[in-house]
């Protein structure tokens, strides 16, 4: 019998739906699950209302998380396999995310066991996967694998349709906008993880710290997103410092500065960002080793080839 943990925060559902894409072929004779959902207190809302939305910024970012409820694990128990989901707030792992793996719970049940990473966003995941690896590894996790899952409709579309989504909870078509978010077709799919898994642990793969996802398209990079990351990643860590100045999470002085961030970013959103994706595949070519390093850092250790997958 192996024993697998699944952790997840999903706060719209979407990664709900994923998770259980994901583990109903983990559910055999020979594989006990536990899923375990993370509980912030006090809650976070959905939709969020407007400043709720923009006051999460700052934390997150600094890695400074609203902390969790008691998990329902028992002190003793012992896993084979920890898969994490996850989403991405401002470039960071989720608060709830951030929380788990900081606390001591994932450091007695993280450490020297494979961890599989599972996140399904907008599309810019690559700073918030740095920064989840890092985690893992101070918790004492082995990072095996990595599965990305990113919302198809085109980048500058996305900033539309997910705002919209967030703060008024409707993800539907609009003004001739895709659907927000992970599709129908794209959560089915997410099975064919869960089958390679399901063959790997009996196997015993699970123990020789391999990829056990490799072949299976886990991750796609777009390297111009990658770029743009860092900058705006920098930019971030000016703006939540900022912010955080004029007092603590939830109180109402923090509004001015807030109001200033959402009008940069806003700003930046309908001004430099298309100039900066225009520019950058124009001057492409002179960065080809760099693309192809930055391609090569953001697949590992899944990969991003499809040799395993029936055509």
């Amino acid at each position: 019998m192996k024993n697998v943990l699944i952790v997840s925060y999903s706060q719209s559902g979407q990664l709900a739906d994923i998770v259980v894409a994901l583990a109903r072929p983990l559910e055999t004779e020979e594989i006990r699950i536990h899923h375990e959902v993370l509980r912030p207190e006090p809650a976070f809302p959905f939709p969020w209302p407007f400043f709720a939305f923009l006051d999460a910024f700052p934390e997150s970012v600094r890695l400074d998380p609203r902390p969790n409820g008691p998990l329902a694990i028992p002190d003793d128990a012992e896993f084979d396999l920890v898969i994490l989901a996850w989403t991405v707030w401002y470039l960071s792992p989720s608060q709830p995310m951030t929380a788990f793996l900081q606390s001591t719970e994932a450091s007695r049940l993280l450490a020297g066991k494979p961890v599989i990473s599972l996140v399904a966003c907008r599309n810019m995941w690559f700073s918030a996967f740095d920064t989840l690896k890092k985690l893992v590894a101070e918790a004492g996790g082995r990072l095996v694998d990595h599965v990305a899952l990113t919302d198809e409709s085109p980048s500058l579309l996305t900033f539309i349709t997910t705002p919209r989504w967030m703060l008024t909870g409707r993800r539907d078509r609009f003004l001739g906008m895709p659907p927000a978010g992970i599709n129908a077709r794209q959560t089915a799919e997410v099975a064919r993880f869960g089958m390679a898994l399901t063959e790997a642990l009996a196997r015993d793969e699970e123990r020789n710290g391999q990829p056990m996802l490799k072949g299976l398209r886990a991750v796609k990079v777009t390297p111009h997103l990658a770029m743009s990351e860092r900058t705006a990643r920098r930019a971030f860590q000016v703006w939540s410092g900022f912010v955080r100045l004029f007092g603590r999470a939830g109180q109402r002085r923090r509004i001015p500065a807030l109001i200033l961030f959402c009008i940069y970013l806003i700003t930046i959103i309908l001004t430099i960002v298309p100039l900066h994706l225009v520019l950058q595949r124009l001057i492409a070519p002179l960065f080809a080793r760099r693309t192809a390093a930055i391609i090569h850092h953001f697949e590992q250790p899944s990969g991003a080839d499809g040799t395993r997958m029936t055509p």
